[in-house]
């Protein structure tokens, strides 16, 4: 990367991002944490080194959420407009990223730690990773429209109104995580899965990805027009040449971009 940060850790290698948010003891988001998540996911986009990234947290939790030392104060004029806008931000940063991301679920992911969860494109948990939605036992609320992307709506409702902890492996049983794995192997399978994302033609991931995120409040009929576009968009690229030979040929493809 370009630079370090108070707040995670970035390596990169075999065109794996590895992004740990590291911000003792519990990774705790703050206004800094926040600023430069944004700056990390903006560059991985652009990266032509990096394939996809695993996003996870260090220590034993992935994030407890919102700073709530750093609450905008209500008299100051323009505070939680600011406050929010960047918020968002941190979370659009993950969603919009040009690259797969895989959330190895550490631990805790609490309130806005659960949040950014969610804005992952594949989640796994830890048997002692678990989601919680607190905001109600301090008074708040938010978060209903991230948890409704990967909860059915009476469980997003239970999460949301009771604030319970959800681990690992009833998170499994509702869909939400694609595997609940002993803590030792986490790193592990998330990062098995990254490599076989990044195996495959960057470009076409990346035109996976953009049809998820253009099409998921799309009717059907304009979202599968918009996929087709993305076909058409391909079909003439040296890549897909690339990946159809090498497929016929029963080789591994090699990719320049």
């Amino acid at each position: 990367m370009t630079g370090t940060y108070e707040c995670f850790k970035v390596e990169v290698s075999d065109y794996v991002a590895t992004v740990m948010l590291a911000r003792p003891p519990v990774n705790a988001q703050n206004r800094k944490f926040r600023e430069e998540i944004v700056t990390i996911f903006d560059e991985l986009s652009d990266r032509s080194d990096v394939r996809t990234v695993v996003l996870t947290g260090e220590g034993k939790t992935f994030s407890a959420g919102a700073d709530l030392k750093e609450r905008p104060t209500l008299g100051e004029a323009g505070a939680y407009p600011k406050h929010n806008r960047l918020v968002r931000e941190s979370f659009n940063a993950v969603l919009e990223c040009e690259k797969p991301v895989v959330c190895a679920i550490n631990g805790a992911a609490i309130g806005a730690g659960c949040v950014l969860a969610l804005c992952c494109d594949i989640l796994i948990a830890s048997e002692q990773g678990y989601l919680a939605m607190t905001e109600v036992d301090v008074g708040l609320a938010g978060g209903v429209s991230h948890v409704r992307r990967f909860f059915r709506e009476s469980d997003a409702r239970l999460l949301i109104y009771t604030a319970r902890r959800i681990p690992g492996p009833e998170l499994l049983r509702m869909n939400v995580v694609s595997a609940c794995v002993p803590a030792d192997a986490l790193a592990q399978t998330a990062r098995g899965i990254a490599l076989e994302i990044a195996s495959k033609s960057p470009m076409a991931v990346r035109a996976a990805k953009r049809s998820f995120n253009v099409t998921e409040d799309l009717p059907l009929r304009d979202a599968y027009r918009f996929e087709q576009s993305q076909t058409v968009a391909l079909a003439s690229s040296d890549e897909t040449k690339e990946a159809q030979r090498a497929f016929a040929e029963k080789r591994k493809p090699v990719f320049k971009s």
